[in-house]
């Protein structure tokens, strides 16, 4: 088991993490991404920032990378591979999951939450002192009205995942995690866009590559052009983030 701090003691069960990660739990209306960007120097390497909620499965990773921080920024792609396999692990058989680049996820076309980077002000070629990877899914819908009338949203609850609660979600995210960082380390980061690249919804005569520095590049059937889609104005502002209620959109 991890270690853990509890900067409130909820009622709930301390997540099963694997041994790298140290657990710090916030009270509900903590924010896991702002605490741990906030206080990731003294936090340090492997620690999951937890937020004990219901409705919302919340958390922050604080990650120390070796590399220098223009490849660096690549983890993300690692984090959001691991997220989509937590929830895949937990969703019904019929149910789709699918990242809309880079880091948007739905469920049946449906927006569910998604992920994001921070990272210290720094020289892109010198590695940063930290990196924080944050996640954020909803498990339970708190808007009212017929799901109908809001197709664009979603929630796990509706969507019949019916033992996939913020503290299984976050522990299978981790262990997921884990894994795709020891196939970067053994096999290279391909080894990471073979995961995260077929989860991008699918387009036909459209092939998709990520560069080192993490920009997704497009070549399309018939053309030479290659169009860039850099990462870094992307992860600026997640678009599935509703900064009005601090959850997603």
């Amino acid at each position: 088991m991890p270690s853990e701090t509890r900067v409130y003691a909820p009622s709930k069960r301390a997540l099963d993490l694997p041994p790298t990660f140290r657990l710090v739990t916030l009270r509900e209306v903590g924010d896991a991404f702002a605490h741990a960007k906030a206080n990731a120097a003294e936090l340090g390497a492997g620690t999951l920032v937890y937020v004990g909620r219901f409705d919302l499965a919340e958390f922050a990773v604080v990650l120390e990378p070796d590399e220098p921080l223009r490849t660096a920024r690549r983890v993300f792609y690692a984090g959001m591979a691991a997220l989509t396999d937590a929830l895949l692990a937990h969703a019904p058989p019929e149910k789709t999951v699918a990242i809309e680049w880079p880091g948007t996820i739905f469920v049946d076309l449906g927006l569910v939450g998604g992920g994001q980077l921070a990272w210290p002000a720094g020289e892109e070629d010198k590695p940063p002192e930290w990196l924080v990877f944050g996640g954020m899914i909803r498990t339970v819908a708190m808007t009212e009205g017929d799901p109908g009338l809001r197709p664009l949203m979603t929630a796990l609850e509706e969507e019949g995942f019916d033992d996939a609660g913020s503290a299984k979600l976050v522990e299978s995210f981790a262990r997921h995690f884990m894994v795709h960082i020891d196939a970067w380390q053994e096999h290279g980061f391909a080894a990471v866009a073979k995961e995260y690249l077929p989860r991008l919804a699918p387009e036909k005569g459209l092939r998709r590559d990520i560069d080192e520095y993490g920009d997704l590049l497009l070549r399309r059937t018939g053309k030479a052009d290659v169009e860039r889609r850099k990462l870094v104005p992307a992860l600026a502002k997640a678009a599935w983030l509703d900064p009005k209620t601090g959850g997603p959109r």
